[in-house]
């Protein structure tokens, strides 16, 4: 079979120049190839890199679904040196790149695991964004990241050369273009340390303040949060993972592209989401056709996708309704993993009737812990509404929401009956390094220890820990044994889980509140079968704006998603808005966004 090799160019600019900044694209070539290292740098030694050298180089590591062009892992390897050289010769001084931020822009493909790794491999930051922000949010980031570099696939070349018109803080380094072709081929590949290795990735995350912050998560970090899920959920170079998640989130980034590149597994591509076409691709290995593709055995996704593959399943034809029985079911998908928000029971329940007996996983993470909490490979330590336990590698503790101490094992129900509630705490290799270019907000997430051990991690994420009957005896591992954690909610009211993304309502406020027919907003979250949670709004009009709606119409619902349109990304946008004549204060002019739920929406 051909493989797939790289014939990228890349292509940096300076600011306000309309032209695209960087372009990579894959050409389809003859037989595997392996490395020239005479003529090629050689990779950093770290785990990442380590872990790619005991792979089999003819084994599978990428596949684009669509296409079915599939990439091997010599391919992976030859790839990431070139792009690893090509980046560094045009950044014009080698190693000058560690510790700086290189961000990128690109669809969910091969390209992106090969620019990911490219970043790493030259010991620099890898902040990858999301295609689907606008412009101003997308500059807001490189902004405050002082990013050095701007990458794109051709895909994204547009919006990329939006962003450098809109203009940066600072020019990024180089304006070269210049084609890589793949070299000779020899065996092996040397791992050149680095004494103090500065590189890793930096997401942003929507928090209680009003601009997203960036959480910079070092190299020895990614490769805990690896290890601890590899330990935990058995990945393996048998595994095939069905890839359908947005990349410029912890889940999609850690949980589904370097865990499994770890283990040797193979990703396949699907995205963006479609229900038809994930039917079909589960269900393909089982249909009496020629060329049929290995089965997937491990899927991760949110609530709100397995809502919707099950709402459209009564629609398929009769053979691939059967077929994709035999695909989820237990013998087949190993694994399948709900997470990024709360599990609804019947979405649970109707799935494991549907597979013949596959239950969802539920785990609990953060973008800045990675994932944390989950519950184990035994169906039976999969109990609901529970997250689990501690992953191997991570400890986490409870403190009592009210008085502040903290809840030993065994006490987590006080002397009136009453089961006791507390902020999750955590620490250990898996944490984040800092909240970039914000001290204040980092010291303000760690509390320190009293055990002379490493501070705890405030997560502001609710729980109780209860002990279950049937669960937690070992036996999907010594790490998922006691008491299971049960997530309540979020300390602040200001976070918004709808469909597996993070709204901040103090982002949405500010938009909001910069619209000229709007004095006063409230954004709040309410209840969703179908999102988990939407974004909703209650706002009080200007005395002018009552017939500037379209059309001289009264302003509605209609004109506010018009007006944010440019300025959010879509999920952030309110679904539902109530006009009332002020909203309810305190008295110290604080909105009880809680009672106002209650009191606006019934709910």
């Amino acid at each position: 079979m051909a493989s797939c090799i790289q014939a990228s160019r890349l292509r940096l600019l300076r600011p306000r120049s309309p032209i695209p900044i960087a372009h990579a694209r894959y050409q389809c070539r003859g037989p595997a190839f392996s490395i020239h290292s005479r003529l090629l740098s050689t990779l950093p030694d770290i785990p990442i890199f380590q872990s790619l050298q005991t792979h089999d180089p003819s084994s599978v590591a990428v596949v684009h679904s669509a296409s079915t062009r599939s990439f091997t892992y010599g391919n992976l390897i030859a790839d990431v040196l070139r792009a690893k050289d090509d980046l560094e010769r045009k950044a014009g001084k080698k190693g000058k790149l560690a510790g700086e931020r290189v961000a990128f822009l690109a669809e969910n493909s091969y390209d992106y695991v090969v620019t990911l790794l490219a970043i790493f491999a030259s010991d620099a930051i890898a902040l990858p964004l999301s295609p689907s922000f606008p412009v101003s949010e997308l500059q807001y980031i490189l902004d405050n990241a002082q990013a050095k570099v701007l990458l794109s696939t051709e895909k994204y070349a547009d919006k990329a050369g939006q962003i450098l018109e809109a203009g940066l803080y600072q020019e990024p380094l180089f304006d070269v273009l210049r084609k890589i072709e793949v070299g000779a081929a020899t065996e092996s590949v040397q791992l050149d340390s680095f004494k103090q290795p500065s590189g890793g990735m930096m997401l942003y995350t929507s928090g209680t303040t009003n601009r997203p912050k960036g959480v910079l998560i070092p190299e020895s970090a990614l490769a805990a949060q690896a290890s601890s899920l590899l330990q935990a959920w058995k990945y393996s170079p048998d595994d095939r993972l069905l890839h359908l998640l947005p990349l410029h989130h912890i889940h999609g980034v850690v949980n589904a592209i370097l865990a499994p590149i770890f283990a040797g597994s193979s990703i396949e591509f699907l995205y963006p989401f479609n229900t038809e076409q994930v039917w079909r691709r589960l269900a393909s290995p089982f249909l009496p056709e020629n060329n049929k593709p290995s089965k997937i055995t491990f899927l991760t996704a949110v609530p709100t996708i397995y809502n919707r593959l099950m709402s459209s399943f009564p629609s398929l034809p009769p053979d691939i309704q059967s077929a994709a029985q035999r695909g989820i079911s237990p013998e087949n998908l190993r694994l399948n993993i709900s997470g990024s928000a709360a599990l609804p029971t019947p979405t649970k329940e109707q799935w494991t009737s549907l597979s013949g007996g596959n239950v969802l996983l539920e785990r609990f993470g953060m973008t800045e812990v990675g994932m944390a909490i989950s519950c184990g490979l035994d169906p039976k330590d999969r109990v609901d509404g529970s997250v689990g336990w501690p992953l191997p590698g991570v400890e986490a503790r409870l403190v009592d929401t009210d008085t502040e101490t903290v809840i030993p094992e065994g006490q987590e129900i006080d002397l009136t009956g009453r089961v006791r509630e507390g902020e999750i705490q955590l620490r250990g290799a898996t944490i984040f390094k800092e909240y970039f270019g914000n001290e204040k907000a980092t010291a303000e997430s760690f509390v320190a220890a009293d055990d002379g051990g490493s501070p705890w991690f405030r997560t502001g994420d609710v729980a109780t820990r209860e002990k279950v009957e049937e669960a937690g005896k070992g036996t999907s591992g010594e790490w998922a044994r006691g008491p299971m954690y049960f997530i309540r909610g979020r300390k602040s009211v200001d976070i918004i889980k709808t469909g597996g993304e993070k709204v901040s309502a103090l982002e949405v406020e500010r938009e909001l509140l910069s619209l000229p027919q709007i004095a006063e907003a409230a954004v709040v979250g309410l209840p969703s079968e179908q999102w988990g949670q939407k974004v909703a709004v209650v706002i009080v009009l200007r005395p002018d704006a009552a017939s500037t709606g379209r059309n001289g119409k009264s302003w509605g619902p209609m004109d506010m998603r018009r007006a944010l349109k440019d300025r959010l990304a879509g999920y952030k946008i309110p679904q539902e808005m109530k006009i009332l004549d002020s909203i309810p204060r305190n008295a110290m002019g604080k909105v009880n966004k809680k009672a106002l739920v209650k009191q606006v929406f019934g709910v």
